[in-house]
């Protein structure tokens, strides 16, 4: 490993996570980065829901690959090197030859996709101080040479920086769109198979404001989508270890939404037959305040704080909740403070809370009637 373009390169990643960008203009970014140091013809990349490790972002470059399979290959599927897993097991990037010990057909996600000329895979998860942020692939075709042990180290040791700039890219941008007062939750409903047998008119809506790049063919397609319904499927299997089918999902205007899975019952009882629904709708404040947290990178004590502060306590009752003396809720103010650049609890609130938790609403005068509270007009 050459360390000192390696050293170069962990720079460069350094300043892109200081440079305000959102995640697709900086995976595109770190790709540049990598490619320079581990050559490769194709990639995807992935935002992920550090709480539930499923999809909430997906950017394919020179690969076509449903949101189908690219679930049922994550979540459901036996094979090596998992992205979840490379997060969890601390090794952060594997390549597929190597993992395999040189027989890439042990692979089920290589045996799926190499009648489309595509060899080695080299896959990476960023995680930074515990936390899962995103993954990516990089794959080179089938008539060039595999990955090395070289190259997943040097992969490996971008994971961190790669991951931390990742984590800042969600509270680098303001949100700007408003939540539609006539669009209110949408359903998918999904068979055992994983194909949508229905798609209301709102789960259209919202699926068009996901950052799947491309675009899913149709909305039952859509990555962050198919991986809640996987998860969700895994519910059914009594044997299977219990995940939440639930994704915290940025759109493109920056408004949050929960994308949530459960199993459904059969017409006839209680049994489950392995269908599902897909609920998307806009995220609360309650679901999305850990996340901002986490990506400013507060303690837990830390974000606790902060949700004292928003719902409007003094340091002394603060102080009361947790415990603590009000000389130390104050140096926790501080260091809350200095971690999401503002100088006091207002500008907390305001430019943390209501520029990333809240959702944005029509006027009152676009919403449907009733959806004020007001008696709708007489019939005529």
């Amino acid at each position: 490993m050459d360390r000192e373009r390696v050293r170069r390169a962990r720079t460069e990643v350094r300043h892109l996570a200081g440079a305000g960008l959102d995640w697709v203009r900086l995976s595109a970014a770190a790709s540049e980065v990598i490619g320079r140091l581990v050559p490769f013809d194709r990639s995807c990349w992935h935002t992920v829901d550090p709480g539930t490790v499923l999809f909430t972002g997906s950017v394919n470059r020179d690969i076509g690959c449903s949101g189908t399979w690219l679930a049922e290959h994550e979540y459901v599927v036996e094979d090596v090197n998992k992205w979840w897993f490379l997060a969890r097991s601390g090794r952060r990037a594997g390549a597929t030859s190597l993992a395999t010990h040189g027989d890439l057909s042990r692979s089920a996600r290589h045996r799926s996709h190499e009648a489309y000329g595509i060899g080695d895979e080299l896959r990476a998860s960023f995680a930074a101080d515990g936390t899962y942020w995103g993954a990516a692939g990089f794959l080179r075709d089938s008539d060039r040479p595999w990955f090395t042990e070289e190259d997943v180290a040097v992969v490996a040791a971008l994971s961190d920086g790669i991951a931390d700039a990742l984590r800042r890219t969600l509270v680098a941008v303001v949100a700007t769109g408003v939540v539609p007062a006539d669009c209110g939750p949408g359903v998918v409903v999904f068979d055992e198979h994983g194909t949508a047998e229905s798609v209301s008119a709102a789960a259209e809506r919202w699926i068009a404001e996901l950052v799947e790049i491309p675009a899913p063919a149709v909305p039952g397609e859509s990555t962050i989508v198919q991986g809640v319904a996987a998860r969700a499927r895994a519910l059914s299997d009594p044997d299977a270890r219990p995940l939440a089918a639930r994704a915290r999902v940025r759109t493109r205007t920056g408004m949050w939404l929960v994308v949530h899975g459960t199993p459904l019952s059969s017409s006839s009882g209680p049994t489950r037959d392995g269908r599902v629904a897909v609920v998307i709708q806009p995220a609360g404040p309650f679901e999305v305040a850990p996340l901002i947290a986490l990506s400013h990178g507060l303690t837990d004590r830390e974000a606790r704080i902060t949700r004292l502060c928003v719902e409007g306590r003094s340091t002394r009752a603060i102080a009361a909740e947790l415990r603590l003396s009000p000389y130390t809720v104050q140096d926790h103010l501080k260091s809350i403070f200095e971690k999401t650049g503002v100088r006091s609890r207002n500008e907390l609130v305001g430019q943390i809370f209501l520029q990333h938790y809240a959702n944005r609403w029509e006027e009152v005068s676009a919403a449907p009637p009733g959806w004020t509270g007001q008696a709708a007009p007489e019939w005529q």
